[in-house]
């Protein structure tokens, strides 16, 4: 049998994740069928488990993807200025999460909206990496009360309330705005600034 046009075997899989991710952004998770998958790459609906076993599997590989694309552009960045002052790691903290994830709006949403619908053991492998980069976070506001910089009553509280808050800008921000990538940065760093400061 003839392969079907446009599922050459290098390109099909990232078709594959591209279009559930667009799909899964779009609809939600449990409204998308992988016949729908299918039929946006252009392949028969068989096709898709030569790259996936099933849907659940293709949902948790996307969302680990993205947070471990996000710790290792993390790790990447981080510079050995950000060691010197705990509100200077802050700043860059804070600008690095909108730079990250203003690229990628239908990831953040899947990765956050989605989680409920992971099974258990893809549930806690994904929960883990999200803990690796909210504990760098913490780590840095702990930094910040030990030397005086910073007030706050529960570190944990803290952490989430700021990572949401950075998170919330791709649910509003568009590049055609009145705002420019830099100045929503600032922005940004200010309120996270106010929010901890003594």
């Amino acid at each position: 049998m003839a392969r079907t046009q446009g599922s050459h075997s290098s390109s099909t899989g990232p078709k594959i994740r591209a279009a559930a991710q667009s799909l899964f952004a779009q609809h939600g998770y449990a409204a998308v069928s992988m016949r729908q998958i299918a039929a946006q790459v252009g392949v028969q609906a068989g096709a898709l488990y030569n790259y996936t076993p099933d849907k659940q599997t293709l949902l948790f590989d996307l969302m680990r993807q993205h947070m471990e694309d996000l710790l290792n552009a993390r790790r990447a960045e981080v510079g050995p200025n950000e060691a010197e002052s705990a509100v200077h790691a802050l700043e860059e903290f804070a600008r690095f999460h909108i730079r990250f994830h203003l690229d990628r709006p239908d990831a953040v949403f899947i990765a956050y909206m989605e989680l409920r619908n992971l099974t258990e053991p893809h549930f806690e492998q994904i929960e883990a990496l999200r803990r690796a980069y909210e504990q760098e976070l913490k780590d840095i506001l702990s930094a910040g009360v030990n030397a005086g910089n910073f007030v706050i009553a529960d570190l944990g509280v803290a952490t989430r309330a700021v990572i949401a808050m950075l998170t919330g800008v791709t649910t509003w921000y568009r590049d055609s705005g009145a705002l420019s990538r830099a100045e929503v940065e600032d922005v940004y760093w200010h309120m996270v600034r106010k929010s901890v400061a003594r």
